[in-house]
């Protein structure tokens, strides 16, 4: 039996039905030296399917010799999916992976029990004018795979499948939908798809998702007679027939869903677990910093500094 707290169980039916469950406008957060808007967790929603954050990044212009710097943190609980549109930068984690990301390609990073990362721009990147702009996503782990080991996963822009055709051009990032399916393995069911649609193209959401959502990223595009711009995130209700209608402008869609879980998570900072205690019990083992013996260990060729622990 699935969980989901916005699950109406009583769903209306004939005209009465309202295509549009929520609808949720992004917070914005300052990292410093550029901003994050956040669609997920919302108050009304936690999750779309799996999907338990939902974090635009950018678009951040930054000047020579600035980028993303963000020092080696850990994760538990999760999985964090990285995709970007503009720019590249730098991932390293406890494991020894050692991979910078560009438009098109995909990061799957599995915390599982605990991993540690950074994510930053270095070398050459740094010696000209620099763009970022992208979504990372976090997946919430099914109870089974919460404390499993850890992986990492990219993918590149060429190995994920492209479908075209009726002025639509999506890619398929992770999971299944429209009878294809991406190359990176999840520990659920879902689909992630970025998808660009020219003036007045259709997309219909596909039907074999218990959850599904939709972002748009750039353009605007009309639902159930409602239309939706840029920086909106509409989450819909299962089982109804949905298609999306470009605007003028044309659009860009991220689309999203899958099963839902079998129960709320509990957030605190980086993690996320089915238990505060599982969170009580890494918040320690952070606190503590011994790499050699713990659970988490600072990544190779960039253990040198770390996120310390927030005092809250």
């Amino acid at each position: 039996m699935s969980w989901n707290p916005a699950l109406d169980p009583e769903y209306p039916i004939g005209d009465a039905v309202d295509a549009i469950e929520t609808v949720i406008v992004p917070r914005a957060r300052d990292l410093g030296n550029f901003e994050v808007r956040r669609a997920l967790p919302a108050p009304k929603r936690q999750m779309v399917g799996p999907f338990i954050f939902f974090d635009q990044m950018g678009p951040a212009e930054f000047v020579t010799g600035q980028g993303v710097d963000i020092r080696p943190h850990p994760h538990i609980g999760l999985a964090t999916v990285t995709y970007l549109f503009r720019g590249s930068f730098h991932h390293r984690d406890s494991l020894g992976t050692d991979q910078w990301i560009d438009p098109g390609a995909v990061n799957l990073m599995t915390a599982g029990h605990g991993i540690t990362h950074s994510e930053r721009v270095d070398g050459a990147v740094l010696k000209a004018p620099y763009t970022l702009f992208g979504i990372q996503t976090w997946i919430a782990l099914p109870k089974g795979a919460e404390d499993g080991p850890a992986a990492f996963v990219h993918a590149g822009k060429s190995d994920l499948p492209l479908l075209e055709g009726e002025g639509k051009e999506l890619r398929l990032i992770l999971g299944r939908a429209y009878g294809a399916g991406a190359p990176v393995k999840t520990a659920s069911e879902m689909f992630y798809a970025d998808a660009a649609l020219q003036p007045g193209a259709k997309l219909p959401m596909p039907e074999d998702h218990e959850d599904r959502g939709a972002y748009v990223v750039s353009g605007t595009v009309e639902v159930a007679g409602q239309s939706f711009g840029a920086g909106q995130m509409m989450v819909f209700r299962p089982g109804d027939r949905v298609s999306m209608t470009a605007g003028a402008e044309g659009a860009r869609v991220m689309i999203l869903g899958g099963e839902t879980l079998e129960g709320p998570r509990h957030i605190w900072w980086n993690f996320v677990a089915s238990s505060k205690e599982r969170i009580d019990e890494a918040k320690e083992a952070w606190r503590q910093g011994d790499w050699q013996h713990s659970r988490f260990q600072l990544p190779p060729g960039d253990d040198q500094e770390f996120i310390p622990l927030p005092e809250r």
